[in-house]
């Protein structure tokens, strides 16, 4: 028999698996959705029936049943385009660039496919930072693309240094031919978010090394650093102006399945391009963009356009959007962490994970490489193993040589927080004494 009664899955960003309230607006909309009698009771407020008639409307025979058309629904999307233009202070966008999918990492997946050239003589290279998660690296590999790793600066809060994607570049001269830099912000698994000033300094060397930018924004609406604040580089490219703001080609992508809304299931995301050639937004506008379903699409109208001051669903929804849950989680998660010998964390300013560096003994490490393991996937393995408690080792999102780290997610219910980090303080202890 196990030593634990219960397992306590930490290990991926799926917040209602962990304890996390789906948000009632939201529930509500879809519900009266998909079955509209509920619209004829006042047990709904006005809002949430109005919005989910409008929804209705949008459809053919007034009905989520009826097939949307294939690159999504246009009023849908039109609203979209107005809430990113509003997001980033009022530069335009045009809804013929925004194009929704069933999830940001499958049209990340799509626009990387576009890219790579199968008759070249060198493979396409993509630069992607360190850590970095799993299906990212998975998807570019698959599709016969080489990756390109840049490491970020764990010292300096996992800053992206630009003297670092200079040497990433330089390494890549004759193995690959590097023609997109993706980078995560905020980050994932190690959650920073990187400033104006660094956004900055990204495009001019995008500009500079001809390269298309992949901005993985998806925890956008997750920041909670103090001093930290979600710019995205759409924004940043129309503030630095020309040439920059017309040449410097850009994807950026979203999803309701991360950050606030956590809709992991319904599988809905969007990718808005920039600058990118007219045939080649043609060409991915022919792509099979008619899987996305239609409660997915309506979860994204709800997470870009969600109840406003004076709406009678605005109280909860803003009361439940501004509730410390995921601050006092990080706060936690962060002393915790500290306060263990040989567990060093970095501020965690946005995302959903913590990502701790594990300074192991030589003799855990020792016995990991008897047992053919990773030193890190070995430590994890003992803390299921006597805990019930499952987290991800840092081999999984690549690390520098010679460090190890875990990563779990802080987007989780209190009880789950806490449980996690009471086993993870005694397993820690334990483990450090029986190996030092």
């Amino acid at each position: 028999p196990k030593p634990y009664k219960e397992l306590t899955d930490v290990c991926w960003g799926d917040p209602h698996s962990l304890g996390v309230k789906p948000l009632t607006f939201v529930r509500q909309v879809l519900a009266a959705c998909v079955y509209p009698e509920l619209m004829s009771s006042h047990k709904l407020p006005l809002d949430v029936r109005q919005r989910a008639q409008w929804l209705l409307g949008k459809c053919e025979g007034g009905s989520i049943g009826s097939y949307p058309a294939s690159a999504g629904i246009p009023e849908i999307i039109q609203r979209m385009s107005k809430s990113i233009a509003r997001r980033d202070g009022g530069v335009p966008c045009n809804p013929e660039n925004v194009f929704i999918s069933p999830g940001s990492q499958w049209s990340l997946t799509n626009i990387i496919h576009v890219l790579v050239n199968d008759e070249a003589p060198l493979r396409t290279g993509i630069l992607i930072p360190v850590p970095c998660h799993v299906t990212t690296i998975t998807s570019i590999t698959s599709l016969g693309a080489a990756v390109v790793p840049y490491f970020l600066s764990e010292e300096h809060g996992w800053a992206l240094q630009v003297e670092e994607l200079q040497r990433a570049l330089e390494s890549a001269k004759g193995g690959c031919n590097p023609i997109a830099l993706y980078v995560i912000n905020p980050g994932n698994p190690a959650g920073y978010v990187q400033s104006r000033k660094s956004i900055q300094e990204v495009i001019r060397f995008a500009s500079e090394k001809r390269l298309v930018l992949l901005a993985d924004e998806v925890y956008q609406d997750c920041v909670y650093g103090k001093n930290s604040e979600f710019v995205s580089y759409k924004k940043v490219l129309a503030e630095m102006g020309p040439p920059f703001s017309d040449t410097v080609e850009l994807a950026s992508f979203h999803s309701v399945s991360k950050g606030f809304m956590g809709e992991c299931g319904l599988r809905g995301g969007y990718v808005e391009l920039v600058n990118l050639d007219p045939n080649v937004v043609n060409y991915i506008s022919n792509l099979n963009y008619d899987t996305t379903s239609v409660l997915a699409q309506f979860a994204l109208d709800l997470m870009m356009n969600p109840p406003r001051p004076g709406d009678p669903s605005y109280p909860l929804y803003n009361q439940v959007r501004n509730a410390n849950m995921l601050v006092q989680n990080v706060k936690m998660a962060h002393e915790v962490v500290n306060s263990l010998p040989g567990l060093s964390c970095q501020p965690v300013e946005g995302g959903a994970f913590v990502f701790p560096r594990v300074f192991l003994p030589p003799r855990a490490i020792q016995k990991a490489k008897e047992e053919g393991m990773q030193p890190d996937t070995f430590y994890c393995m003992r803390l299921l193993e006597e805990t019930g408690v499952l987290i991800t080792p840092g081999c999984e999102y690549r690390q520098k040589e010679g460090t190890y780290h875990i990563r779990f997610c802080i987007m989780a219910s209190q009880d789950t927080i806490n449980k996690a980090l009471k086993h993870l303080a005694t397993f820690h202890t334990k483990f450090m004494k029986d190996f030092s």
